[in-house]
């Protein structure tokens, strides 16, 4: 296997030649084996082993194990002892969430501050197939049958084209040792059942159901290029980028055949699964929206805004004292005291000090608010001068106002209010500065 390894990454990994390689080492017989072989071949490798707390003793001893095999191998490792079950129940997730954010976290602040340029996990083909009758039964498109990608940015798979026989064999022909993790021969996970239940018996069917499952892949891999080269070409159509993300032509959509399969390749990247519920908001009334963990997409009049979910500030309002100088949060204001006018935008507004009632009010803007704009007379609702600048939902959401006395004084980054501006016989010019 040793010869064959260095050929598959001479032909398709040659880049990791000379590179700096994190291994994700469990202590189990596929991160061992990859482990041994990467140092054999002589490639710069250091391990990192996760100790997720939920085997008691069993789970400090693979922590063990994986530090004296780097001992052994004269490599550098790194452990972290995580509380995988008290992690999960503040985020309310299940435990293999848990784990997997912690892992995957916890390896990328070490690739940043140790400068590795990779990091290699131990999947093999056996773990593909699994993954492909894992989302085979959740109902996934082409792109979630494609199977486990061998390179994903930082994250590369050299053992993807082995099946687990051959790493047994080698580990057996070697007599190298590694950890069994007793959690993995218990059918209470879906892959655990496919791998020990369903998977063997799929096999006895027939010897070459490994090889032929390589070239089905290989084949929905291509059709999957096939349509992103056309979904490039529908993005251009129908996708305009704009400041709070992405705007799909809802028009220009519905005149494109097979919308509803147009739509899924468009956000499948983003999390969305509620696929009914989102070919709904073609035809919905304006504010109907979809979330997935990550993104939202939003009915906005003519076109359905993509969004990310940004972790909200829990801060309603903000009280701020004339001696403020600046806030950070919910938005960054700085306050200062100047003798004229200068610069002229929107992120800066100029006004009579003395007008101003203390403490002042920040707060998101709400219906029913109303402001005099700043050179005209009268006043005039924010929801009417928000729909005048065309703003979008997803845009109106983020606005905030400064307020005296429940007056506005600013609406941040737009237009001041004419009650508080400067005139003549101004005697003291407060400057707020808005830095986005």
């Amino acid at each position: 296997m040793l010869k064959n390894i260095n050929q598959h990454i001479n032909s398709n990994f040659s880049f990791l030649q000379e590179e700096r390689l994190l291994i994700a080492c469990s202590g189990g017989l596929d991160s061992v084996v990859l482990s041994r072989l990467l140092k054999e071949l002589k490639f710069n490798i250091s391990l990192a082993h996760c100790n997720f707390s939920l085997r008691g003793k069993e789970s400090d001893g693979d922590e063990k194990f994986v530090v004296a095999l780097a001992d052994k191998l004269s490599i550098p490792v790194f452990t972290k002892i995580f509380d995988t079950k008290q992690y999960a129940k503040e985020l309310k997730i299940s435990t293999q969430m848990a784990a997997r954010n912690l892992r995957y976290t916890w390896f990328e602040e070490l690739i940043q501050q140790h400068s590795f340029d990779y990091l290699l996990t131990a999947h093999h083909l056996d773990d593909d197939l699994e993954t492909f009758f894992i989302n085979l039964s959740r109902g996934t498109g082409l792109r979630g049958l494609t199977g486990i990608p061998d390179v994903n940015e930082k994250i590369v798979r050299p053992l993807l084209a082995f099946s687990r026989e051959e790493i047994l064999a080698y580990a057996q022909e070697k007599n190298i040792s590694w950890r069994e993790d007793s959690s993995n021969a218990k059918a209470d996970y879906l892959r655990n059942k496919l791998r020990l239940e369903v998977i063997p018996k799929y096999k006895e069917a027939a010897d070459t159901v490994l090889k032929n499952f390589q070239q089905t892949q290989r084949h929905l891999q291509e059709s999957q290029l096939l349509i992103d080269d056309y979904m490039m070409l529908i993005q251009n159509l129908v996708i305009t980028k704009v400041n709070d993300g992405f705007e799909f032509n809802i028009k220009k959509l519905g005149e494109l055949p097979n919308t509803s399969a147009l739509l899924y390749e468009l956000l499948s990247s983003y999390g969305f699964t509620a696929w009914e519920d989102i070919s709904e908001l073609l035809t919905a009334q304006s504010g109907k929206q979809v979330f997935s963990n990550t993104h939202r997409i939003l009915k906005d009049r003519e076109v359905l805004l993509l969004t990310e979910i940004i972790s909200d500030v829990s801060i309603e309002k903000t009280i701020i004292s004339e001696e403020t100088k600046v806030i950070e949060v919910p938005i960054k204001l700085q306050f200062e005291k100047v003798s004229s006018i200068e610069d002229l935008n929107k992120h800066i507004v100029y006004l009579d000090n003395l007008k101003l009632k203390y403490s002042l009010e920040l707060r998101k803007w709400k219906e029913g608010d109303y402001f005099y704009p700043f050179g005209m007379k009268g006043k005039k609702k924010l929801s009417k001068f928000f729909k005048d600048e065309k703003l979008s939902l997803v845009a109106k959401e983020k606005i905030w106002v400064l307020c005296s006395e429940n007056e506005i004084v600013w609406i941040v980054g737009m237009r001041s209010d004419e009650r508080f501006k400067v005139e003549n016989t101004t005697r003291e010019i407060l400057k707020i500065t808005y830095k986005q």
